[in-house]
């Protein structure tokens, strides 16, 4: 069965730190672009950052120098470490394996201020 998994979300106050995690199962990470994207209330979704097969990895703007996109090849998992998390940063955070069209459940990250 082909599938992903994420975990992390979580409150956490302005300024600090979470790490999503996105687990797959079906699919190999290491041959494919997988990416993140989230979905604030009343928003469109937007792509929040990808690695590609070779590990290039690209952000959007918003969270450049804050996010970090990684994966773990042996553990067929990807990861997202925040830090400096910022309001606007609240959403619903997903994993999405391109090649396949595949959206995990997502994972609820809520910042206050």
């Amino acid at each position: 069965q082909v599938q992903l998994v994420e975990s992390g979300g979580g409150l956490v106050q302005a300024g600090g730190s979470l790490r999503l995690s996105c687990a797959a199962s079906g699919i190999t990470f290491s041959a494919n672009t997988i990416s993140w994207y989230r979905q604030a209330p009343e928003k469109q979704r937007e792509l929040v950052a990808s690695i590609s097969r070779s590990g290039s990895t690209n952000y959007a703007d918003s969270v450049k120098g804050r996010f970090t996109i990684s994966r773990d090849n042996a553990k067929n998992t990807m990861y997202l470490q925040m830090n400096s998390l910022k309001p606007e940063d609240t959403a619903v955070y997903y994993c999405y394996a391109i090649r396949y069209g595949l959206w995990g459940q997502g994972t609820q990250v809520n910042v206050s201020s």
